[in-house]
């Protein structure tokens, strides 16, 4: 059976019910502490672009299984305004929040693989998977 969890993300309590829910997930599908760590650093920072950029969305975390493989996918969902210059906020060091700039390049290279899918006033998509080694 595998396991899916919702987490809406409107206010600061969101974001760390998203990390929770993932740092339990992942844990639970066997993921040493430092993948958990990973895990839980990229849904902090896909929810927290939620709640800042687009104010409100959804983190979607579940179980996957492909090859002989088990892993954890994130499903971060919005109906915000979407993502101007895709190119742009994929580079390091771009930030338009003041932060480090860390970022979506920071998810990208946390997570074994990573998609995303943006339209201007229609909301943005990300998806990331980390595969159990």
């Amino acid at each position: 059976m595998q396991v899916q969890t919702h987490v809406d993300i409107n206010s600061e309590w969101g974001i760390v019910a998203a990390r929770q829910a993932g740092r339990k997930l992942a844990r639970e599908i066997g993921f040493g502490s430092v993948d958990q760590a990973r895990i839980t650093t990229a849904i902090s920072e896909l929810a927290r672009n939620i709640y800042l950029y687009a104010n409100k969305g959804q983190i979607q975390i579940e179980e996957v299984a492909a090859s002989g493989k088990r892993g954890i996918k994130i499903i971060a969902d919005d109906q915000g305004p979407g993502i101007k210059d895709l190119r742009r906020v994929m580079e390091d060091g771009f930030t338009t929040s003041g932060g480090l700039g860390a970022g979506l390049p920071g998810v990208r290279r946390l997570m074994d693989e990573f998609s995303i899918d943006s339209e201007l006033d229609q909301g943005t998509t990300i998806t990331a998977t980390k595969w159990l080694r």
